[in-house]
């Protein structure tokens, strides 16, 4: 099976760039942690309220959540030390574990266990049915990247080969899908919230389906660092995936409407009822981990999912990068 090297290529030119511009910035507060998110979103509503709310001041963190746009520029980041943790897809991992990394990324704690991404219609014809997408152009999104396999993996579920029953576009960047969209291209797309819901108050269409639903369990998006970092914080790694625990279960035992009120300043732009709107979607297909911890069954779910996308080299034993043993410990702890 051929392994597209895209993303390690991307990886070394970034790790050029951020470590010149990182290698004079050497002290470091042990209490202080940097996230880099792949992007700003609902769908991470859970590390919003774990800030907002003070679950990992209580832990006794400063937690500083950067957006590095990109799942290369995420992981880059966090391998030239920029940043401490990242919180972007399980896949990433893969891909630098299957390059024969000396310092393996781990990942200790699931944030989301859904895809987050909707099929939206630009002409929704009545009752929706996938076989309506076969001769469409389908605005997809970055191949290698969670939501462009899971969103094949639930055209192949459908009968529908991506690469032959529609026009598949893959060639724009995940930051100007929307406007690509907005501007005429493309029949259907695939939007995270609350683009989604923006484009249906807009009259551009309708959210039709699921990839989330469609696609079942797998572990999203994760929070995972270098190895050598939890060597040398574990106790630090724990307090923050206490605190994240908490949140959890604050997003599992709270309303849209009370969720939207606590991240509402992290998403100014957004009109409130769009924000209530498209964290209850979240919550309404059970996106949103309950807890951190990583099951085999979520693991083997993403590995068919890359498999079937022709983006996996091998199968990764999931006790390879994954480290349980701190989402346990903090779902464990009342």
């Amino acid at each position: 099976m051929k392994y597209t090297p895209w993303f390690i290529r991307a990886i070394v030119i970034l790790l050029i760039i951020i470590v010149a511009l990182t290698s004079c910035n050497k002290d470091k507060d042990e209490n202080k942690i940097t996230i880099g998110e792949v992007t700003r979103s609902v769908f991470y509503a859970p590390e919003y309220v774990a800030v907002a709310q003070g679950f990992f001041e209580e832990q006794g963190l400063e937690v500083d959540i950067q957006t590095t746009a990109g799942g290369d520029k995420t992981m880059a980041a966090l391998l030239a030390g920029s940043v401490d943790i990242a919180l972007v897809g399980a896949e990433t991992s893969i891909y630098v574990y299957q390059q024969g990394a000396e310092d393996p990324v781990i990942n200790f704690a699931q944030l989301t266990q859904t895809d987050g991404t909707f099929l939206f219609a630009r002409n929704p014809d009545g009752e929706f049915n996938w076989d309506q997408l076969k001769q469409s152009t389908f605005l997809g999104q970055r191949k290698g990247g969670m939501p462009q396999m899971a969103g094949e993996f639930t055209l192949k579920k459908h009968g529908i080969d991506p690469q032959n029953d529609l026009e598949l576009i893959q060639n724009v960047d995940f930051a100007n899908i929307a406007s690509a969209f907005a501007s005429g291209t493309g029949d259907y797309v695939q939007l995270f919230e609350p683009q989604a819901s923006i484009f249906e108050k807009e009259g551009r269409g309708k959210v039709v389906a699921s990839f989330g639903t469609e696609s079942g369990h797998l572990p999203y998006t994760v929070f995972m660092t270098k190895q050598s970092y939890i060597n040398d914080n574990k106790a630090i790694v724990q307090k923050f995936t206490n605190g994240l625990h908490k949140a959890q279960a604050w997003v599992d035992s709270h309303t849209a409407e009370e969720i939207a009120e606590v991240i509402k300043p992290y998403f100014k732009d957004i009109d409130p009822a769009i924000l209530v709107s498209s964290v209850n979607r979240y919550k309404e297909q059970g996106t949103y981990a309950t807890d951190p911890i990583i099951d085999e069954d979520e693991w083997n779910n993403l590995l068919d999912v890359m498999s079937a996308a022709g983006e996996l080299k091998q199968r990764v034993d999931s006790q390879t990068i994954v480290d349980n043993s701190y989402a346990e410990q903090a779902a464990s702890t009342k």
